[in-house]
């Protein structure tokens, strides 16, 4: 069974959910350990098969540190992801593997035309440190800047989370021997 890596930064909870919703969905398939960017490795060992990246997007892009204490000031009760975002966590990042797949999500708002896409940013990140993709980024949507998700989304994330999980099979899957 392949081994998968999910690794969020949520502010509210609402990518927390949606990393919890694409694992539900790579279970089938993949062996799924889900992580707070805190609290996640920067070295990815040569036994994870599929690192996914998640993270609200902020600012058009990433959070920062300033956009975690505006998102903080929001609300009574601590945010998810306080001190490191994924943006910091990127910058560190090693995969030891070149058979390692990458993918990322991020959550945005629902309004149409507004810039801007931490998954595409982390896909960006990923590249530059010379990862595979598995699929393209992809973005759930959440009402406003504290969510909720928009309904029919962690179903979507977990719909998503299975194809991942195809796609994990198929890609590694052994080619079978010429008969020559």
């Amino acid at each position: 069974m392949k081994n998968v890596l999910i690794v969020y930064e949520s502010m509210f909870g609402d990518t927390r959910e949606v990393s919890e919703a694409i694992a539900d969905g790579l279970a089938r398939s993949a062996r799924c350990t889900i992580v707070e960017v805190g609290d996640a490795p920067t070295v990815i060992g040569h036994d994870v098969d599929l690192l996914v990246i998640g993270a609200p997007t902020h600012a058009f892009g990433l959070s920062t540190p300033e956009t975690r204490r505006e998102a903080q000031g929001k609300t009574a009760t601590p945010v998810i992801s306080p001190e490191l975002g994924v943006r910091e966590w990127l910058a560190a990042l090693v995969v030891l593997s070149p058979r390692t797949k990458t993918t990322a999500f991020d959550n945005h708002v629902k309004q149409r035309w507004v810039p801007g896409s931490a998954a595409h940013k982390i896909a960006h990140a990923l590249a530059r440190k010379g990862s595979s993709p598995a699929r393209e980024p992809v973005s759930f949507r959440v009402e406003g800047q504290m969510g909720p998700l928009v309904e029919g989304e962690v179903e979507r994330a977990r719909e998503w989370g299975e194809a991942l999980g195809h796609r994990l099979i198929e890609v590694t899957a052994p080619s079978a021997p010429s008969t020559g």
